[in-house]
């Protein structure tokens, strides 16, 4: 349901640092934009990495219909799922304590009821700081919540893209949706608005 404009609309401020830290805020405008009700943020690295260790530590926020991700994109992205996707966090504000690791494949996907997901209970996962990471390898994904192993996707070895589509340079992604098909299964809640969606850091390591 979220417009995602650049850092500031006009007098809406979408995305700032605030004692070093990157707030990614999604908010009622004062009338419409493009027909939107919510307006917030969709950051892409200009940067696109094969392999590696993504983490960052995060604050979520608070709210039913509020849905952050720190996800990634290949760098030629032209379909999905053929082309894959993978979430390192996702969280939906109806379910405040459940964070979402996936890997989507044209062969595995919700879409289809064959989604390779783990979901973590974390009492109350918004009222602090966590850190979630995810380490890629040409053999798998795993995916970490302050440094414990919740997510494993295991490349099955035959060459197939459809199965396997991780051995191309993927972009870092941050946005704060609003609603949706996984963010408003029960409606939204504009009363938590403005919801903020913090960043602490994200930290991209790779072997030599």
């Amino acid at each position: 349901l979220q417009y995602y404009v650049p850092a500031v609309y006009e007098t809406d401020t979408v995305a700032y640092l605030d004692g070093g830290i990157l707030h990614i805020k999604a908010l009622i405008p004062d009338k419409p934009v493009e027909g939107y009700n919510y307006l917030s943020a969709r950051m892409n690295t200009t940067q696109s990495w094969k392999y590696g260790y993504f983490e960052a530590r995060m604050k979520l926020p608070e709210g039913v219909g509020t849905w952050p991700a720190f996800w990634m994109l290949p760098e030629d992205f032209k379909n999905w799922p053929l082309d894959g996707e993978i979430d390192i966090m996702e969280h939906v504000g109806s379910h405040p304590d459940s964070i979402h690791i996936s890997a989507h494949t044209e062969r595995y996907n919700h879409s289809i009821g064959t989604q390779q997901t783990s979901i973590t209970v974390i009492d109350r996962a918004q009222d602090d700081f966590h850190v979630y990471g995810l380490e890629w390898t040409p053999q798998e994904i795993k995916g970490y919540i302050d440094g414990v192993l919740r997510f494993r996707f295991q490349n099955d070895g035959t060459g197939n893209k459809e199965t396997w589509p991780f051995d191309v340079p993927f972009y870092v992604k941050l946005n704060q949706a609003v609603g949706g098909g996984m963010g408003g299964t029960k409606g939204v809640d504009n009363t938590c608005y403005p919801a903020i969606f913090q960043i602490d850091y994200v930290r991209v390591y790779q072997k030599n």
